[in-house]
């Protein structure tokens, strides 16, 4: 049964794998390094294998709670733990007093939408053409979940 810890700098590598193994315009190294400061807070799935197959990256400033990646090998996904992860963040956000959670995800991404909504994201926004695409540029749906 997959498990999940809290991720730390030493994960960098596996993430950056499986960043790049499931997006189009994945992070760079250096991005996922600038994410392991105090008021960050990540996690990582571990397979049985103790293999990492998924993590995500969170941040909490004041009151609010941002996710601002969260991935799964292509492998592992359709398994249910995309909605694990999503379901950790929202109660370490909450454990950290937070009284909202944000996130943006590609107009085109309907499974992650889908993954969202069911766990109560409601959509709020949209920023045109914020996502870089193979050929040119899509809109960011922006979400909230209210937690208190």
């Amino acid at each position: 049964m997959p498990l999940i810890r809290s991720a730390t700098p030493a994960d960098i590598p596996a993430m950056l794998q499986i960043e790049q193994a499931a997006n189009s315009h994945p992070w760079s190294e250096g991005t996922f390094s600038t994410c392991f400061s105090e008021r960050y807070f990540n996690a990582v799935l571990m397979d049985d294998n103790d293999e990492v197959i998924g993590f995500y990256i969170g941040e909490k400033v004041v009151m609010e709670a941002s996710l601002f990646n969260i991935g799964l090998l292509p492998e592992a996904q359709g398994k249910g733990y995309g909605q694990q992860l999503l379901q950790h963040f929202i109660a370490q956000a909450q454990d950290l007093g937070s009284l909202d959670c944000w996130l943006e995800v590609r107009q085109s991404n309907a499974n992650a939408i889908k993954l969202y909504e069911k766990c109560g994201f409601i959509q709020t926004g949209l920023r045109p053409s914020y996502y870089p695409t193979a050929t040119g540029r899509e809109d960011a749906i922006l979400m909230a979940l209210p937690l208190g």
